[in-house]
């Protein structure tokens, strides 16, 4: 069960200090899932008619649809926080750039970057970075209404978390405390009740951990670590105006350099391309063979790694670089499981997305994890200017909850009736992390390769449609939602209608049809 970290910092309290929960406890992010374990391994690959569950009929494309079909080499583009390429459920789908010769430390086919043997490292060594409203606030103010904006955020941000702090200190020591009684990295509830002592420093770390543990249920300790990194992540790097990640030598508010980082596409650490593995596993993580969750898309997909996404906002010129780089080097579908509330470089972005498309390239890119409409507050990057679509190959993908009725939208998801175009299964969706590890992970990052691995399938098996008939086909052959749900975590009611342009969600057996059909017609023009 995936808790909010206020929820955390509540339990905490209530153990050492018996204060009013009301106050202080934040709702579950999600619920527990009635799935049984391996519907929720499964469950977007399931169909909404026969399952009862909104999955994607993935299952049912393949036993119906994409027999003895031939399909084509797709590259996807993931442009992710890095990929451990080396994992067991991911063999045989990583691209490889054949014209370099690995580890010569020469720059083979002469594209500027040197040894780029399964993709490019824009971010180097660094792993942490500010977010994007601590950067611009770090440059000083300049009388403008995005600083103030900026700064104003910052600080209720800081003001939040700060009181946070001496509760993340007691959480670590508690845990720490319990390892060493119990000699064990991991224990249950059942550890922790068999702990007898009169030692009042191991019985309060007990207490603590007993209440979360009681109330968290099993991964209790998973849900610990992900509060402390984030507490300790906000306070010491993503809000801290005092640190700066950028180690790779460029100038991030200059063009003129374009060519930095390094081959090195799991990054520094392959524990920090955790979300990256996850995204590309969803896509292409192998089909049928009991291990992990079962990738969109089952054969013909090499996944290219581009990393551009730290622990913190991604720059806008990484981000632009990445989708260059993917773009030159043959993706068709490139999934970007990122975003944030300032680009003060968006136009480079826009170009970018631009070129792409003069490519003929998909761009899939996810809605954003605010619980807001995007069609007021932005989730960056866009294709719009001044309220024109720059370019038809931008696909921005809502997140699903696998609770069809009036929660189908994932509680955390951004909507928007003319930002976000069509909905994609989010929550629990288990796939690939690093070191051969499977996880549930959460969030619009989710969605977003859901809708790629979808649209991947369309252009292996129908080439010959653009990037723009695939995006449309995605959002006119969903499955069409008439419900009236819930949105972000104030429980606000609307028909789904109107919480993205479609009005639908994806669904790959419709897709495919659409798509022979639309195929057929190209063909009979020729």
């Amino acid at each position: 069960m995936k808790l909010n970290p206020f929820y955390i910092s509540a339990l905490t309290l209530m153990a050492c200090a018996s204060i009013n929960a009301q106050q202080t406890a934040s709702t579950f992010y999600a619920k527990k899932s009635e799935l049984t374990e391996l519907q929720k391994q499964r469950w977007s690959d399931l169909d909404l008619k026969k399952d009862s569950i909104p999955g994607m009929s993935v299952d049912k494309s393949y036993s119906e649809l994409l027999k003895n079909k031939k399909s084509t080499k797709i590259i996807v583009g993931v442009i992710d926080s890095g990929l451990d390429i080396d994992h067991e459920d991911l063999k045989g789908k990583i691209w490889t750039n054949t014209k370099e010769i690995p580890g010569n430390n020469i720059d083979d086919d002469k594209n500027g970057f040197i040894d780029d043997i399964h993709g490019w490292n824009f971010l180097g060594e660094a792993t942490n970075e500010n977010l994007e409203l601590t950067r611009i606030v770090k440059k000083g103010d300049d009388g403008s209404e995005t600083f103030k904006a900026a700064k104003a955020e910052l600080d209720k941000k800081l003001t939040e978390l700060k009181p946070q702090k001496p509760q993340v200190d007691l959480l670590s020591k508690a845990d720490k405390d319990i390892k060493a009684y119990l000699k064990k990295e991991k224990y249950t509830l059942e550890d922790l009740q068999s702990i007898s002592t009169t030692d009042a420093d191991l019985l309060k770390s007990k207490t603590i951990m007993s209440r979360i543990a009681a109330q968290a249920g099993d991964g209790f300790q998973d849900e610990i670590n992900s509060y402390v990194d984030y507490v300790y992540g906000q306070l010491n790097y993503n809000l801290n105006v005092n640190y700066s990640g950028r180690i790779v030598g460029d100038n991030p508010d200059d063009m003129k350099i374009t060519h930095y980082g390094n081959g090195n596409v799991k990054g520094p650490n392959v524990e920090d391309a955790l979300h990256g593995t996850h995204v590309a596993g969803i896509i292409a993580q192998i089909r049928g063979n009991g291990k992990g969750g079962d990738g969109v898309v089952a054969e013909n997909v090499e996944i290219l790694a581009v990393r551009a996404v730290p622990n913190g906002d991604e720059y806008d010129k990484d981000i632009a670089l990445a989708i260059r780089y993917a773009v030159d080097n043959g993706a068709k579908v490139i999934n970007g499981s990122f975003g944030k509330d300032y680009s003060p470089h968006k136009e480079w972005v826009w170009d970018a997305i631009k070129y792409a498309a003069s490519k003929d390239v998909l761009i899939v890119h996810a809605a954003g994890n605010d619980s807001k409409s995007v069609d007021t507050e932005p989730n960056f990057p866009t294709d719009e200017v001044n309220g024109k679509e720059i370019s038809d190959n931008l696909l921005t993908i809502g997140a699903l909850n696998n609770q069809y009725g009036k929660e189908i939208v994932a509680s955390f998801s951004n909507y928007g009736a003319k930002n976000v175009d069509v909905f994609a299964p989010g929550m629990e969706i288990y796939a690939t992390v690093p070191n051969n590890k499977y996880k549930y992970e959460q969030g619009t990052s989710m969605a977003s390769p859901n809708a790629a691995g979808v649209a991947a399938l369309i252009r292996s098996y129908y080439p010959k449609l653009s990037a723009s008939q695939v995006k449309h086909i995605l959002m006119d052959s969903g499955t069409t939602i008439n419900e009236t749900v819930t949105v972000d975590e104030t429980k606000i009611s609307m028909p789904f209608a109107t919480t993205c342009v479609s009005g639908k969600i994806v669904n790959a057996y419709n897709a495919l049809l659409m798509a022979e059909k639309m195929s057929a017609k190209v063909k009979n023009k020729k």
